[in-house]
């Protein structure tokens, strides 16, 4: 079988797309690659893309000048977790409080690493992982 390298984009789907997008740009720190009518596009780390499309507003197939995409959409909380640096996970306790967004829980893995979770304005359950949650992580 042929190797797969890394998983290249994940999407959400959102009730409000800027609501969505004024979250993951000025909460998560997030800078946007894309953005249009339908969707909108983030750089996570320069290693991953995370989109974000208006609930029921990619049902049909959409033609592009390089191709067709089929159709998809997603309903209730999905679930994300961002890798992040060990020694970044206080400064983001922080960021998150000053923000407002409420921590719902907090993990150590027999690995060492520590999650802790937190949910978007759509409910999405996010996650901030640092190393030692999975074997090579």
């Amino acid at each position: 079988m042929p190797p797969l390298n890394a998983i290249l984009e994940t999407a959400l789907y959102v009730a409000d797309l800027d609501r969505a997008e004024a979250f993951y740009r000025d909460t998560m720190g997030l800078r946007c690659l894309f953005s249009d009518f339908r969707m909108r596009a983030f750089d996570v780390g320069g290693r991953g893309v995370l989109l974000l499309f208006p609930e029921g507003g990619s049902l049909q197939p959409i033609e592009t000048p390089g191709g067709l995409i089929p159709p998809h959409d997603g309903r209730g909380p999905a679930h994300i977790a961002f890798s992040i640096d060990a020694g970044a996970l206080a400064p983001w306790e922080d960021h998150l409080a000053a923000a407002g967004v409420a921590v719902e829980g907090r993990t150590r893995w027999p690995r060492g690493g520590v999650s802790v979770y937190f949910r978007d304005p759509d409910g999405h359950l996010l996650e901030l992982a640092t190393p030692g949650l999975w074997k090579g992580y």
